[in-house]
């Protein structure tokens, strides 16, 4: 579910001032195989978030991958060689549309390849959210990336004056169908699937999946897995705001009807949900792509680090997942931000390396300090190595030095946050306001610009100033990422 007008954000609480950047969480700590490591092993590795933005979708084509997220105004994809380097690529606008009834709150865009064209598919209203609709677009050629076409309306029969989202294509038994979330008997946002002639025209009724959830108010982004003689259909429930926002997972046999809703077997529970000692919460709104070399399924997803309810600081993940003996996907438990994983078989890898605000890092240069700094473990799970530093001392400094062609800085917000002065190699200053309406951990504060390749350095300046809405003006560091590409 995404940001809905009859939705009130629940306010923040003020921290205490020793927790402003730095909040008194449980000492949790990510686990050994999450912690980072050495630089002999960080051009194979990768770090969360891909993307700041929510509703993720990935494929890998053409020797890049290729992600689209929400964007609201456009559909904008994101393309890179290597994951690793996904979270500084620049965007391409591959949609914007003229069209009053259907070019305001574009969400959830997928897209597939049939034939030798791309489909894109996606949903907009036309400002009014119970306005919703399906749309798809047709590729010139064989490129994800476009350039695209309108192509058509995709709509059920039986729901064409109905709210409908998150659009998802199922491949069974050499047939189409259109899996999508909108009005059904047992939800308002409940899971329907409807026959497709072609991967643009809808050929026939939807019929209503009644799938559990654990909330009783969504059922939402329909993906799919074939393997083992099963389909495997995952969804997401629960508001996206919650903290509880979950992933559930039903199966249908090859060769059975996926129009007849008993057919479709409910699996018990969630198989994929927040993880609190690792400061993960909402996981959910996902979706599966294979590494290069097609011999790994991942799994992509938007989570947050508050527990908060919102539908601010959805950020999009990844993370590898297996198959359990009985030949159903098992998704894992989320990985906390930052936690270092090795990238997909058959990437190319990258010069990505990370530098921890205590100066340790798994590539070259470091971080020092200007004038007296808090620093401590308090953030644990949420914070990159479980800790920050943080000060609100006017003049003070930390200037990372780094060598490489772009640097991302990541770290707490907070309601008692101010602005920071930042600048690169000693040139002007961008201001860059810290604070955050509800405290999140890691956040991407920062991305420089694109520079030549080589030594330089990011400074971050304490300007003692804040927002009208702050109580305070403390600058957290965190993590710098680098780039090499």
């Amino acid at each position: 579910m995404h940001a809905r007008s009859r939705t009130a954000l629940v306010p923040a609480l003020l921290a205490l001032l020793a927790g402003l950047t730095c909040g008194p969480q449980a000492a949790a700590h990510p686990e050994p195989a999450e912690r980072p490591v050495s630089s002999a092993a960080a051009s194979g590795t990768f770090r969360n978030p891909l993307n700041t933005g929510p509703d993720p979708f990935v494929t890998y084509a053409n020797g890049a991958y290729h992600l689209t997220t929400t964007q609201g105004d456009s559909i904008r994809m994101w393309s890179s060689p290597s994951l690793a380097t996904l979270l500084d690529a620049d965007p391409k606008t591959v949609w914007t549309d003229t069209d009053a009834s259907r070019n305001q709150h574009i969400w959830a865009p997928e897209f597939y390849r049939f034939g030798n064209r791309w489909y894109l598919y996606y949903t907009a209203d036309d400002g009014t959210d119970e306005h919703h609709r399906l749309f798809v677009l047709e590729s010139a050629g064989d490129d994800p990336t476009g350039p695209y076409h309108f192509k058509a309306k995709l709509t059920p029969p039986n729901h064409t004056g109905d709210f409908a989202i998150d659009p998802g294509i199922l491949q069974h038994d050499g047939k189409l169908y259109l899996a999508y979330s909108g009005i059904n008997p047992y939800q308002h946002n409940g899971l329907n699937i409807a026959p497709m002639a072609n991967p643009y025209t809808v050929s026939g009724d939807a019929v209503a999946i009644d799938a559990a959830g654990g909330c009783p108010e969504v059922r939402e982004g329909p993906e799919f897995l074939n393997r083992n003689g099963r389909t495997w259909m995952t969804y997401s429930t629960c508001d996206t705001g919650k903290p509880d926002y979950q992933v559930w997972m039903m199966s249908l046999p090859d060769n059975a009807d996926p129009l007849v809703p008993g057919n479709w077997k409910q699996h018990p529970g969630p198989v994929f949900s927040r993880a609190d000692a690792r400061g993960v919460f909402g996981p959910g709104h996902h979706a599966f792509f294979t590494s290069p070399d097609g011999t790994e399924d991942w799994l992509v997803y938007h989570a947050k680090t508050t527990s908060t309810n919102t539908y601010t600081n959805r950020t999009t993940r990844a993370q590898k997942i297996s198959w359990n003996a009985d030949g159903s996907p098992n998704l894992g438990t989320p990985l906390a931000m930052g936690a270092t994983q090795n990238l997909p078989s058959g990437d190319p890898g990258s010069g990505n390396y990370w530098i921890n605000d205590d100066g340790r890092t798994s590539g070259v240069g470091g971080v020092t300090y200007s004038g007296t700094w808090n620093s401590g473990t308090g953030c644990a799970a949420q914070c990159f190595w479980s800790d920050d530093h943080w000060s609100d001392r006017a003049g003070n400094s930390a200037t990372f030095t780094f060598t490489g062609t772009r640097v991302a800085l990541l770290s707490v917000q907070d309601t008692g946050n101010g602005i920071a002065a930042i600048s690169v190699d000693g040139g002007p200053e961008q201001r860059v306001d810290f604070y955050g309406a509800i405290r999140t951990g890691e956040t991407l504060q920062y991305l420089s610009p694109r520079l030549a390749d080589g030594p330089h350095t990011l400074r971050v300046r304490v300007t003692g100033e804040h927002s009208a809405a702050s109580s305070g003006s403390f600058i957290s560091v965190d993590r710098a990422e680098v780039y090499r590409d």
